[in-house]
Order: structure tokens, then C-alpha cells, then sequence
């Protein structure tokens, strides 16, 4: 499968069921906390539950001096699913990562032994439960989980965006008094 149609298809599976009520840092690194969810391509009926956090670095508007870094996505063990090659295919298309660079850590990988819809009930109630605010749910293909990992960082930063733009505004009129 060739990058776009990779790309269409995780926009169309990529289900963000529970996003991150925190918002992200505007001036520093931000831990963000997951749990992916894909229907097994091996046991079918089965879910693969991955658990991690990608942490964002420095999520402003103001773009920083280094260059654009994906690690820990593993884009290099999917043939034409290179860094550089994924980099450029956002950024041809409009897309840009503001900070440019995301370090995803999956500490776990496990089956869920059951439907996509139980394991959901399971993951959202436990994080209902816990209070937990900073973790997101996602659901989307197995095959694809690194770009539905994007999508739902893009989302976070997008919806947190307009929050960038007021605390840097609140700065720059701090230095100026």
C-alpha cells in the first residue's frame, strides 16, 4: 500500500473515542499519554491494545531550529513508510507538526480478548474511573497505528492551538511592562 492510500484509509479508521481533557504545554515538552486500539489482524475478533505516550516537544506556534523528528513510530520497518518519506507527504499536503518533534514510547503491547467495542467499554470506564485527564483512547487499524497515533497528536495540537495563541500573546505583553 502506498503512503497516500495508507494515509486515506487510516483518516477514514482512526476513531479518537476519548481525547485528552489537559491541555498540551505551549512552552515546554508534554507527556501524552495513549491507549491505541486495533482490531487483531491474526486473532480475529480480538483487539491489540498498545499503551504509551509520545512526548511533544514544546507544542507552540513558534517553530523550532531543529529539524522535523518522528521517533519511536517505527515508520522505517514499513518499506515505504520512511521518516523522511512521511515528513514530506504531511508537509506537501498542508500538514505541519508545529513542534516538529514526537518520541513515542510504547510501554505495552497486549490482546484484548474480544470485539473493538468491548475492549473501548473496558479502556474508557478504567479511565473514567481513575479520573484520568491526561490519557487519550484511539481506535484505529493495526496495520496503521503509527498514523492514527499522528492523527490523534494533530488533533490535540489543533484543538489546543487557540490556548498557544493567547499564552503567547499574555507573554509578549509581560515583556513589554
Amino acid at each position: 500500500m502506498d503512503l497516500h492510500s495508507a494515509w486515506e484509509k487510516a483518516l477514514r479508521e482512526t476513531n479518537i473515542v476519548r481525547s485528552r481533557v489537559m491541555t498540551l504545554q505551549t512552552f515546554s515538552e508534554t507527556h501524552v499519554p495513549y491507549i491505541l486500539l486495533s482490531p487483531s489482524l491474526i486473532n480475529h475478533g480480538d483487539t491489540v491494545v498498545r499503551t504509551g505516550e509520545v512526548l511533544v516537544h514544546r507544542p507552540s506556534l513558534i517553530l523550532p531550529p531543529h529539524i522535523p523528528q518522528l521517533e519511536g513510530f517505527d515508520f522505517e520497518d514499513e518499506g515505504s513508510f520512511k521518516e523522511d518519506s512521511m515528513i514530506n507527504f504531511l508537509m506537501v499536503r498542508g500538514i505541519t507538526l508545529p513542534s516538529m518533534k514526537y518520541d513515542n514510547k510504547i510501554f505495552s503491547l497486549n490482546v484484548f480478548e474480544g470485539k473493538m467495542d468491548d475492549a473501548i467499554g473496558v479502556y474508557g470506564n478504567r479511565l473514567q474511573r481513575e479520573e484520568n485527564t491526561a490519557a487519550g483512547l484511539v481506535c484505529g487499524p493495526d496495520d496503521l497505528w503509527q498514523l492514527s497515533l499522528l492523527i490523534f497528536i494533530c488533533s490535540q495540537i489543533a484543538k489546543n492551538s487557540s490556548t498557544d495563541i493567547r499564552r503567547l500573546l499574555d507573554e509578549h505583553h509581560q515583556g513589554q511592562d
